[in-house]
């Protein structure tokens, strides 16, 4: 990788990351940064491949988000249900062709914790938004294509 797409991938990562946890603390969530900070990985340094594309990173989150509900709802708040709701994500994402493998994480979230799903809907609509948004300027300052589709 040049030194200057790099350093692009390098700074915007910290700053999207430092904006999430901005944003996470404004709406009193933050365990939405591991997932995401995986997601900003592949939106990065991935960011040619399926699993970087907006479609995935958007709606691979959202989907296992609701994913991670529905078994939450279910199951309860435990072990078993996060085990559950992560493989089922997978299943689901797959289905919806919109595979993103940090997404996962983000219905074993859900599921071990039991969020209020309305503001944690929303702050993974935002995060996940302002990951790609970041990604795109990043791209455009490296010039690099980003991204190769939108749907």
């Amino acid at each position: 990788m040049p030194t200057r797409s790099l350093l692009i991938a390098t700074a915007s990562s910290v700053g999207a990351l430092v904006l999430l946890v901005v944003v996470g603390v404004w709406w009193g969530q933050t365990l939405l940064i591991p997932p995401l900070a995986a997601s900003m990985s592949l939106v990065t340094a991935a960011s040619a491949t399926p699993l970087g594309q907006p479609r995935n990173v958007i709606g691979g989150q959202l989907a296992s988000a609701v994913t991670g509900f529905l078994v939450l709802y279910a199951g309860g708040a435990n072990k078993w249900s996060a085990a559950v709701a992560g493989g089922l994500s997978v299943g689901v994402m797959l289905v919806l062709r919109m595979t993103h493998s940090p997404a996962a994480a983000t219905a074993v979230i859900v599921a071990l914790t039991d969020p209020a799903p309305a503001p944690f809907l929303g702050l993974l609509a935002v995060g996940s938004l302002l990951l790609v948004t970041v990604g795109v300027v990043a791209a455009r300052a490296a010039r690099q294509p980003y991204p190769v589709y939108w749907w």
